[in-house]
């Protein structure tokens, strides 16, 4: 099934559709694609609807086929990279991939702060944000630890320096005082 997309970006409007109008430019996409992902469709005669549909399939098909090729290439960097690692790099590659919040507590924690319930795909985004910051935060405390001449393992110091120091960037928001953002 085809939804066809017309109007700006900011104001768009999506209709099914099986043919095309012969005198507009449309985007096209297919059903739950985005529209930045969309192809825009030649005008064609709209006495044979076939034509239209059989295109955009086609250009569905190839644009498929190119992301399935650019996934393939990035695996095989990936493996490449891998296989250059060290046995403690490999360890510590290890350890990153397994590493992950408890959804559970992601969870009760995101529904005490909203008062709602959320999806399963809003635990996995936060748990995954919470990842990457929790990654930062002891990248910065490791810079720390070695500015400051010690030795790892990190110590309670480093993360409060680290913290201080992200947040004097404004990487971390100040949660003590709320911006009144219209007044």
């Amino acid at each position: 099934m085809l939804f066809i997309l017309w109007g700006h970006a900011k104001t768009c409007v999506w209709t099914q559709c099986f043919f095309l109008p012969q005198d507009t430019g449309l985007l096209l996409a297919k059903e739950g694609e985005r529209p930045e992902h969309s192809t825009v469709a030649e005008p064609v005669d709209s006495s044979d609807p076939t034509d239209s549909i059989k295109k955009v399939k086609l250009e569905v098909k190839e644009r498929r086929e190119k992301k399935q090729k650019v996934d393939e290439d990035e695996i095989q960097k990936m493996q490449i990279l891998v296989s250059s690692f060290s046995e403690e790099q490999l360890n510590r590659y290890e350890m990153y991939r397994r590493s992950a919040f408890p959804k559970a507590a992601i969870k009760r924690l995101i529904q005490s702060i909203t008062g709602c319930s959320v999806s399963q795909n809003v635990v996995i985004a936060m748990s995954g944000i919470a990842k990457v910051f929790v990654g930062e935060v002891v990248e910065e405390a490791l810079d720390v630890c070695e500015k400051w001449g010690d030795n790892p393992p990190l110590q309670p110091r480093h993360m409060r320096e680290a913290l201080r120091r992200l947040k004097s960037r404004g990487q971390i928001p100040n949660s003590k005082h709320k911006k009144i953002l219209f007044s």
